[in-house]
């Protein structure tokens, strides 16, 4: 069985109608969807898109979902910055009620017996919640608490938009990258797993229609997600040394 892995969509349309088109050369078998699918600026239209994929789907939520679920109940957390807000307000205001009611029964992690890998299990930051924040760098005496006992062969994660492929005691660890916003190179990251390894990969899309795309929708920061999200992202060294400050110790 083949599978995809696909993280941090973050509304961006173009860049997951590509990653589709990849998948079904691929002939996959299933799709995870490991959370923050949205905020971003064309939420609604990347649920759309999920939706009516006609391959199975399983999917986590990520803080991003969880905290336009909340604003939209009108429970806005400070786990939002003040700059981020408005965004956060308009992706809520988008959603139809199906998607409200779909967004909240996502889980926190799936576990999954693949073929050749083993079990494995999909989570969006850590095992324990959305929100850690770890590199292929953090020490490995910092995360082996929250790793050990899990009884897998294999962790998929994301939450920091960069790929890696690392060991946590006897632990395969990898991060799927960013479908909609990835730090480092341009362009889609996501995973292929199975039959009995997994594979990195990264889908190039037309950034400059993929931008005028985004520009034309009422997003509050459309500009901004344009330009530093798809033409020009941050590099992996300058997010290193950002997360660096908040990774867990």
């Amino acid at each position: 069985m083949r599978t995809a892995a696909v993280y941090d969509i973050h509304g961006n349309l173009p860049a997951l109608e590509a990653v589709l088109h990849e998948i079904r050369r691929a002939q996959v078998d299933q799709v995870i969807v490991g959370g923050d699918v949205i905020p971003g600026p064309m939420p609604r239209e990347t649920l759309g898109a999920l939706l009516e994929l006609d391959i199975p789907l399983h999917f986590i939520h990520g803080n991003g979902d969880r905290e336009v679920l909340a604003t939209r109940a009108g429970k806005e957390t400070d786990a939002v910055p003040e700059r981020l807000r408005e965004a956060m307000r308009w992706n809520a205001q988008q959603l139809l009620p199906e998607h409200e009611h779909l967004l909240a029964s996502w889980p926190l992690t799936l576990r999954l017996e693949m073929t050749g890998l083993g079990q494995v299990l999909f989570c969006h930051a850590t095992p324990r919640n959305d929100t850690d924040v770890f590199t292929r760098f953090t020490p490995e005496e910092h995360l082996l608490p929250i790793f050990e006992g899990l009884n897998v062969a294999l962790v998929v994660c994301g939450h920091t938009h960069m790929q890696f492929d690392r060991r946590i005691g006897k632990i395969r660890v990898v991060n799927a990258g960013s479908v909609g916003m990835p730090f480092g190179q341009s362009g889609a990251s996501w995973l292929l797993l199975g039959p009995h390894d997994v594979q990195f990969q990264h889908t190039s899309y037309d950034l400059e229609k993929a931008a005028e795309r985004i520009r034309n929708t009422t997003y509050p920061q459309a500009d901004d997600f344009a330009a530093h999200n798809i033409l020009r992202p941050p590099s992996e060294r300058e997010m290193l040394e950002l997360f660096a400050k908040t990774e867990l110790k």
